[in-house]
């Protein structure tokens, strides 16, 4: 096997074995606590310039299908795991994760401590790091992980979305058309819609007004995607448009984070982040706790408690992470708009909050 080492920006190095292609790369070293959906989660763009550590140590016992990919392609930057699967075993499997990997040119490795670098991770938080399995010195790849972006002002979302609009159609009868600005959308949601008559017409980040008006919309909505929110000036001001329009609004975790933003609020960077399927969320509104999916490394800045007067009438935190307390949803009273900062599409599951779609149809159909 060829040799790997992984180095984290602040000299941390970790020895293993290449997974996947041989060569190098670059990105923001994250972990992730779903224990299975490790294809979803390659094909997640939101994982884009991420180097993504897997903390379940068994990864790749099903393979690869044809059906689970989120999007056209993998996008994490690099890859972690302690024990890659040495045969897939699963009747949809059409190809093993390590080969999948290495013809897409994703530079992994495997053979090393997940939990340690998670531990080091969770208490120094997300950082930039290296994964090389043709470097030999730490020291030299140290220098080349030093010389790479931040996360934090990373303006992503261009790199991610649809060059041309595309159309989902409803499944049976249609009901609704909702345009949905595409700054990393997964695939799931345009089929979550779909189940409930809706034709979606997901359409490129740098859309105008106009241009989502031009599919006569019933509602809006602004996906999840990659990157620093606070970049994403296009798509703050489209978000206030429509809400000047009072056109029903519906936004998934970076698309929450603009929102958030138009409305007035703040956003800034977690320690390490929510990312995976087991994040416990209670919807304020309900009482319910959810076990939800989350993949997010930025969060909006507004008061937990209260109705904060904004630009566009009352608004309040709908959802809240009981883990950390962070903000997971916001809910307008005076405009038809609201948001979660987690994952109700979420493939692999868990399908807790699935019922904010049914939420979203309720807003149309009161509009």
């Amino acid at each position: 096997m060829t040799e790997a080492i992984l180095v984290l920006e602040d000299g941390r190095t970790f020895r293993g074995e290449a997974y996947g292609a041989v060569g190098e790369t670059f990105g923001e070293a994250v972990f992730t606590t779903g224990m299975t959906g490790y294809q979803e989660t390659l094909t997640d763009p939101s994982y884009h310039r991420q180097v993504v550590v897997q903390t379940a140590p068994h990864i790749g016992n099903t393979g690869i299908n044809d059906e689970d990919d989120e999007s056209d392609r993998i996008w994490v930057a690099g890859y972690v795991v302690r024990d890659p699967a040495r045969v897939p075993s699963n009747w949809r499997s059409k190809i093993d994760l390590g080969t999948k990997l290495a013809q897409a040119g994703v530079v992994g490795i495997s053979g090393i401590d997940t939990r340690a670098l998670t531990r080091h991770l969770r208490e120094r938080g997300a950082m930039r790091v290296g994964v090389s399995s043709t470097e030999t010195d730490p020291r030299a790849l140290l220098a080349r992980v030093l010389e790479q972006p931040q996360m934090s002002g990373a303006d992503l979302s261009a790199q991610v979305t649809t060059p041309r609009t595309y159309t989902v159609d409803a499944v049976g009868t249609h009901r609704y058309t909702v345009a949905a600005l595409d700054l990393g959308i997964k695939r799931n949601v345009p089929r979550r819609l779909a189940v409930r008559g809706v034709t979606t017409h997901v359409m490129p980040a740098s859309s105008t007004i106009d241009e989502l008006l031009a599919v006569s919309p019933d509602a809006v909505f602004f996906s999840p995607g990659p990157g620093d929110p606070a970049t994403a000036d296009h798509p703050m001001e489209l978000a206030q448009e429509v809400m000047r329009r009072r056109i029903p609004l519906f936004g998934i975790c970076f698309g929450s984070q603009i929102l958030g933003r138009a409305l007035g609020f703040g956003t800034y960077k977690l320690g390490y982040g929510h990312r995976g399927i087991n994040q416990p969320v209670m919807d304020r509104l309900t009482g319910k706790v959810e076990v939800t999916s989350h993949n997010h490394g930025f969060a909006v800045d507004a008061p937990l408690e209260g109705v904060v007067e904004t630009g566009f009438g009352r608004a309040q935190v709908s959802h809240v992470c009981l883990n950390d307390n962070v903000v997971e949803g916001l809910r307008c009273l005076d405009v038809p708009a609201f948001t979660v900062q987690y994952h109700p599409e979420a493939a692999a599951g868990p399908h807790d909050a699935d019922y904010l779609f049914d939420r979203f149809a309720e807003l149309i159909e009161g509009k």
